[in-house]
C-alpha cells in the first residue's frame, strides 16, 4: 500500500510506503518518551500489588501452613489456636447474595430507563450527575446511612444489626456503579442495531430485550463484577451497623442467621489486625487472602462468562 505525499512548492510528490511510514513514527521522540512514561506507569502498578500479594502470603505462611483446614471451618474465637473464618466467609457470601439480589435488577432497570426511555430533560441530567456524584461518596457515609435506616428504621423487619442490613447498605453502596458502568455500555451500542431491529417491526421493549441488553451484557457484567468486589472488601460500613468481631452463637438457623449477630470477612481481616501483631498478623494476613482469593474466584467467573458472551454475539 502506497500514499503520495503532499504538494510541496519545489518538491516532487513521492510515494510513501508502510515502511517510510514507520520509520517517521519511529523518529517521533515525544511519542517514544511518552510509551516509555506509560510502561514505566504500568510498572509501578504491578509492583506495588505484586508486593502487596508477596507480603501477604509470607505474613501467612505460618496459619495456612500450620491449619489451613480448620482455619477456613473453623468459627470466631478469641484463642489464636481455635480462630477461624468461617462465618467471615459465610457472612460475606450472604452479603454478595443480597447485592447481587437487590442492586444488579434496579441498578440495569435505572440505566436502561435513563438511556433509552428518559427524554433529555434537566431532571434527567440531574440525576445522571448525582448518580456520578454518589459513586464517589465515602462508604463510612453509606454506612451511617444503612444505620438511620435499616437497623434503625426497619429494625423489625431486617433485625436490626444483621447481615440483611448489611446486604441492603452495601447494595446502595454499589448501586451508582452499576447505573454507571450498564448506562456507558448500552450507550456504546450503535444506533444502527436499534434502527435495523426498529425496521423489521419490533417494539422498543423487543429491542432492548434482544438487541440492545445482549449486545450490552459484557460491559453490565464487568461493572457487576467491580461491583461484588467493593462490596466484598468494605469494612466501614460493617463497623458502623454493628458487625460483631468474635461471637459464639455457633451456626444457627437460617432465619436466626439472617436477622442475628454476624460477620464478614473484612471485619474478620480488621479485628485481626487491631490485636497483638506478634500472635495475630498472621491470621489477619491469612484471611486478607481468603478475601482474595474470593474475589479473584467471582473475577475469574466473570471473566469466563464475558468471553462466552463475546463470542456468542461475534464482538
Amino acid at each position: 500500500m502506497t500514499a503520495l505525499s503532499p504538494d510541496r512548492p519545489g518538491k516532487t510528490r513521492l510515494p510513501l510506503t508502510l515502511e517510510s511510514l514507520k520509520r517517521q513514527r519511529s523518529k517521533d521522540g515525544f511519542g517514544q518518551v511518552f510509551q516509555g512514561l506509560l510502561l514505566f506507569s504500568v510498572a509501578i502498578a504491578f509492583a506495588m500489588v505484586a508486593t502487596v500479594l508477596i507480603t501477604v502470603l509470607i505474613d501467612s505462611s505460618e496459619v495456612l501452613r500450620g491449619q489451613f483446614w480448620d482455619f477456613l471451618t473453623n468459627k470466631s474465637s478469641s484463642d489464636p489456636a481455635k480462630a477461624g473464618v468461617a462465618q467471615g466467609i459465610r457472612g460475606s457470601l450472604i452479603i454478595a447474595g443480597i447485592v447481587t439480589l437487590v442492586a444488579f435488577p434496579v441498578g440495569i432497570g435505572a440505566a436502561i430507563y435513563l438511556e433509552e426511555y428518559a427524554a433529555d430533560t434537566p431532571l434527567t441530567r440531574l440525576i445522571e450527575v448525582t448518580v456520578r456524584n454518589l459513586a464517589g461518596v465515602p462508604s463510612i457515609v453509606y454506612g451511617l446511612l444503612g444505620l438511620a435506616v435499616f437497623v434503625q428504621g426497619l429494625g423489625g423487619i431486617t433485625g436490626g444489626s444483621s447481615v440483611i442490613s448489611a446486604g441492603l447498605t452495601l447494595a446502595i453502596l454499589v448501586l451508582p456503579i452499576i447505573i454507571i458502568t450498564a448506562s456507558e455500555s448500552i450507550r456504546a451500542i450503535p444506533s444502527s442495531l436499534r434502527e435495523g431491529a426498529y425496521g423489521l417491526g419490533a417494539t422498543q421493549w423487543e429491542v432492548i430485550r434482544t438487541q440492545v441488553l445482549p449486545a450490552a451484557m459484557p460491559g453490565i457484567l464487568t461493572g457487576a463484577v467491580l461491583s461484588i468486589a467493593r462490596a466484598l472488601g468494605e469494612a466501614a460500613p460493617l463497623l458502623v451497623i454493628g458487625a460483631a468481631a468474635f461471637y459464639s452463637t455457633g451456626f444457627q438457623g437460617q432465619l436466626d442467621q439472617m436477622q442475628g449477630a454476624f460477620t464478614a470477612l473484612p471485619m474478620n481481616v480488621a479485628t485481626f489486625a487491631k490485636l497483638p501483631a506478634d500472635v495475630w498478623a498472621g491470621h489477619a494476613a491469612a484471611a486478607s487472602v481468603v478475601v482474595l482469593v474470593l474475589v479473584f474466584s467471582i473475577n475469574l467467573v466473570a471473566i469466563i462468562a464475558r468471553a462466552r458472551l463475546t463470542k456468542k454475539l461475534g464482538r
